[in-house]
């Protein structure tokens, strides 16, 4: 159908522009109203039933007037945007559009008596208008899920005391505090105080970042344990947040190659269309001296046979059974244009937490240094039970059923890691700094052997010796290698793209088979890449789940969403979204996309071969209004729906291993 966003935004979303900006984005609030709940919905809805009695009347009931009034009543109610767009645009911007055409047309088919067709027509076109619009609508909403990560007012120190501010007031080089708990208001950098970071609704990052004096931090991030004093570096309007907010708004306003080619297209089509009709009509009687009436007659045929009702549905009536048999399927398309998109991607570009990976920490290794790994494990376990670390609840949830140790004295060590005592003994579970600072000798070259795999080591151990490493790991999905192996011999280049640093990136990398990687990067960074990539292959797909993920997922040719686990706001600014969070859907995407472009391209011959081949016999009169509309009009339409209804047939195949369980832990781990 026609792709013309920004008057069916124009239409259904209200923007409402305040005098106060967002203090935590620097953006203008926005405000949009459903558009399931406009009153648009309630306009089809009774057209539809009008035009229903109305076809019942007439060929059920033979009951004429009746059913032209209800055909009159039909037009008028689900026509009424049309008829306004098509004399505004001839009017005000001097061009003949589709919507004009549509409009004549209706109105030709009242004047010959055919009032079904021209109900028919203004219907079926609003509806497959209002049904590409909807992802218009949603995208908006992308924004106000940004605006709700950081916090509105901050807790600043001034002349000695603590206060609440609207973060909008705090300057550059005042110092905010942050408890545990707490989402860092602003962007800054740390003065006093040494935490763990999440970090993921900005960076990416599988695990939380220890923060310490000296270090950056971001707004809209959350502190998980410590106190942080922070010196404010940038102000609102200038944080990273609100240069996410900015990216996705410019990449949301960039037109789709499909919506400019209908507007240059709509700009000869219409005015050629009522032009041959007016000459049809007139220059046969003027000219020659032919019946008017005779010749009327024929142009009246013609603008029939000419009303693009079959070729404007043969898209959108492919796309929208494409896309809902994708919806049984597991996979949301948020509007055609993404499916004729897809088709033409030459590369995948992957976040790696939440995506390739479950976004969930597991044990990989227990490695026993002269005690047995059952030991480490538990006694690990035992101490970690009392701590909230992601790190923690991956080392007990391996431990299993296995009953824990008791423990007294148990401290959080902020940024380095946990200790207790455990029958009269004191036990240390953290990093290696953290022994380091105890002057226990660290096994270097095991620890480091496991960190060049990709995976964190956590030393156990007492105030004099290691008794044990464990490594964990994010967690690959099962079907991530298969759809990465799969996608390579549909000949699509892979790209993994992530804020985890180098070593982690490339064991991952290396270990599910994909074609490049790109490590430790902010999300301006991603967008970079997608644009690179976008200049050396052209159309480029983007796979993510996060926030930090948004910009780059709108600024893709296609943006993809991991739905079950994905953010709101990369769900929303995402072109298509996973529902079920399997990768091995992409695929199946690809093989969906390409056969619904297929019978695009069949609809759309038929259409222009057979309104073609009877426009042409119009001339001779060897086509009544009869047949134009029985063949022409309602019958292809008829043909190019059921063309369409095909794609309700093609179904995915998972790719997950046929016994696919519990990844086994390397070095004997006991569960």
């Amino acid at each position: 159908m026609i792709q013309r966003l920004l008057k069916i935004e124009g239409t259904y979303v209200h923007e409402h522009h305040h005098e106060d900006e967002c203090h935590a984005c620097g953006v203008e609030g926005l405000e949009t109203h459903s558009l399931w709940r406009s009153k648009r919905v309630a306009i089809m809805a009774l057209s539809g039933t009008l035009l229903a009695v109305g076809l019942l009347f007439e060929f059920g009931l033979s009951w004429v007037l009746p059913a032209e009034l209800l055909f009159l009543a039909t037009a008028a109610i689900s026509g009424y945007e049309l008829a306004k767009e098509g004399v505004s645009s001839l009017i005000f911007r001097r061009r003949l559009n589709i919507d004009f055409l549509i409009m004549l047309a209706a109105v030709g088919s009242f004047f010959i008596g055919h009032g079904e067709e021209g109900a028919t027509v203004i219907f079926l076109f609003s509806v497959a208008e209002f049904l590409e619009g909807y992802a218009a609508v949603r995208a908006r909403r992308s924004i106000e899920a940004l605006m709700e990560l950081a916090p509105e007012v901050a807790t600043v120190r001034r002349d000695g005391e603590e206060m609440k501010v609207p973060v909008g007031e705090v300057s550059p080089g005042e110092v905010v505090v942050v408890r545990p708990g707490e989402k860092i208001p602003l962007d800054g950098e740390v003065v006093g105080g040494v935490s763990s970071v999440n970090q993921a609704p900005i960076t990416g990052e599988s695990l939380p970042v220890t923060k310490q004096v000296g270090d950056e931090v971001y707004a809209g991030t959350i502190n998980n344990e410590g106190f942080l004093e922070i010196e404010v570096t940038k102000r609102s309007d200038e944080s990273m947040l609100s240069k996410i907010v900015r990216l996705v708004e410019e990449a949301q306003r960039m037109k789709s190659p499909t919506e400019k080619f209908i507007d240059r297209f709509s700009q000869y089509y219409t005015p050629s269309v009522i032009f041959l009709a007016i000459g049809v009509a007139t220059v046969p009687a003027l000219v020659f001296g032919l019946p008017f009436n005779e010749w009327l007659y024929k142009a009246l045929v013609l603008l029939v046979v000419s009303c693009p009702c079959a070729l404007a549905i043969s898209t959108p009536v492919a796309m929208v059974s494409g896309m809902t048999g994708a919806a049984r399927n597991g996979v949301l398309i948020k509007g055609s244009v993404y499916v004729e998109e897809i088709s033409k991607v030459k590369v995948f570009a992957f976040d790696k937490t939440g995506t390739l990976t479950e976004g969930r920490l597991e044990v990989t290794d227990v490695v026993g240094l002269g005690h047995s790994k059952d030991e480490v494990l538990l006694k690990a376990a035992s101490i970690e039970a009392l701590s909230e670390h992601p790190i923690a609840k991956a080392i007990v949830e391996a431990s299993g059923d296995a009953k824990l140790m008791g423990v007294e004295d148990f401290r959080a060590i902020a940024g380095k890691g946990v200790t207790c005592t455990i029958e009269g003994e004191r036990y240390y579970v953290g990093s290696r700094r953290l022994f380091k600072e105890l002057s226990v000798e660290v096994p270097e070259e095991r620890a480091w052997n496991l960190e060049n795999e990709g995976k964190t080591v956590v030393f156990v151990g007492t105030g004099r010796e290691v008794i044990g490493l464990i490594a964990v790991m994010d967690k690959i999905r099962d079907t991530t290698a298969a759809t990465i192996a799969e996608l390579g011999r549909k000949g699509i280049k892979t790209v993994m793209i992530t804020g985890d640093n180098e070593r982690t990136a490339k064991a991952i990398a290396e270990k599910i088979g994909i074609d490049e990687y790109h490590a430790e990067l902010l999300p301006e960074h991603k967008v970079d890449i997608v644009e690179e990539l976008s200049k050396k292959y052209g159309r480029v797909a983007m796979v993510g789940d996060g926030v930090n993920d948004a910009p780059a997922l709108a600024r893709a040719s296609v943006g993809i969403a991991m739905g079950a686990i994905g953010s709101d706001v990369s769900l929303e600014t995402a072109d298509i979204a996973l529902m079920q969070d399997d990768l091995s859907k992409l695929p199946y995407l690809m093989e969906l996309s390409k056969k619904t472009l297929k019978i695009v391209k069949e609809n759309i011959v038929a259409s222009i071969t057979i309104k073609g081949g009877l426009g042409a016999l119009v001339f001779p009169g060897l086509v009544t209004l009869w047949l134009a509309v029985a063949v022409g009009d309602m019958g292809l339409a008829l043909a190019v729906i059921l063309n369409a209804m095909r794609l309700s047939s093609i179904k995915s195949r998972s790719l997950v291993p046929p016994q696919a369980s519990e990844p086994q832990l390397s070095e004997g781990v006991t569960r």
